[in-house]
């Protein structure tokens, strides 16, 4: 086989920036600022794609890792793991999921054969909580290998949440809710889910102010270390975004929970009165989802531990999303 730099042409990285320390989410230095959990989860490569084109009925991995996440919740496949998708005829199928070993260190290398009948469009999902330092991907000597056609929505939708938004606890990269509906309207995405640590800093609203995008989806009330905090955080966070963006749509939702505290229900009634108070001040392009809705497929079976999804608790998300994307981006 032959191996090529991930980081190289004709490879095209989606929703990572990449430095001489490797992958990360945000600009370091931003992250740095944020807290000390976001820095350290920054590099964590949830939602990051690597998309091509090949003849190779063969696809290998060879990747270097570190802060690799080890949970007892959590599928090894999912956390440290990476799968792929390949595109015939504008059908999109799983190709198979590149699996670590339960010793895992520092890294791996896997392999995986596919019905391949031509050229095919890969899609390449790098591990939902470990850091990756360097990818080296695999194809049969001598096949085509190719750049991959960009995003029909080639701006990125942002999410900004908690280990939720981040990917936990799904059973492999793409069975996270933002990957359901990115492969149903092929769209880029950017996942700043960070687990425990999103808390709607001042910093990191300030970054994701900043940046261009189609629009924007705040996940965001999980990680709030009391009502009060979420209560002087949120509502400010949606109106920074909204004054740096003013015409794009914005996804308001809260934790997906179907049995909350009295703390809880309190953190749902301040996530919806962000939007409430919106739509009173004439806000046309704002949506809001409640929790009961989000859950509504999966009900018993959405989560792992009453808390983080299931890949049957994340579908049920995206299909409670899925009319608002279908209305954002004018598809009937």
């Amino acid at each position: 086989m032959s191996f090529y730099n991930a980081a190289s042409e004709p490879f095209t990285v989606y929703g990572v920036m990449i430095d001489e320390a490797g992958y990360c989410r945000m600009p370091r230095d931003i992250a740095k600022t944020v807290s000390d959990g976001v820095e350290f989860l920054n590099t964590n490569t949830a939602g990051r794609r690597v998309k091509f084109k090949t003849d190779s009925n063969r696809i290998a991995i060879m990747i270097k890792m570190k802060n690799i996440g080890k949970m007892p919740h959590f599928a090894y496949t999912g956390s440290k793991g990476l799968d792929f998708y390949y595109k015939q005829n504008g059908i999109e199928k799983y190709g198979g999921s590149f699996i670590p070993n339960i010793e895992i260190e520092d890294g791996f290398g896997s392999y995986q054969y596919f019905e391949n009948d031509g050229i095919s469009e890969i899609t390449l999902n790098l591990p939902l909580y470990s850091g990756v330092t360097e990818l080296l991907i695999g194809v049969n000597e001598k096949s085509v290998i190719e750049k991959a056609d960009e995003y029909s929505i080639v701006k990125p939708v942002v999410f900004y949440g908690s280990s939720i938004t981040q990917g936990g606890c799904a059973s492999r990269p793409e069975t996270t809710y933002q990957s359901f509906l990115s492969q149903e309207f092929d769209f880029d995405f950017i996942n700043l889910g960070f687990a425990g640590c999103a808390k709607g800093e001042d910093e990191m609203i300030d970054y994701i102010a900043s940046l261009d995008m189609s629009f924007f989806v705040l996940d965001y009330d999980h990680n709030a270390p009391t009502s009060e905090h979420l209560k002087n955080t949120h509502e400010k966070a949606f109106c920074k975004i909204r004054s740096a963006h003013p015409d794009i749509p914005i996804i308001i939702m809260p934790r997906p929970k179907y049995y909350p505290s009295e703390e809880e229900k309190l953190n749902a009634e301040i996530v919806k009165a962000t939007y409430e108070n919106a739509i009173r001040s004439g806000d046309k392009n704002v949506y809001f989802v409640p929790a009961d809705k989000l859950m509504a497929l999966a009900v018993d079976n959405g989560t792992v531990d009453n808390v983080h999804p299931t890949d049957f608790g994340f579908y049920s998300i995206a299909q409670a999303l899925k009319d608002i994307f279908s209305m954002i981006f004018n598809i009937k």
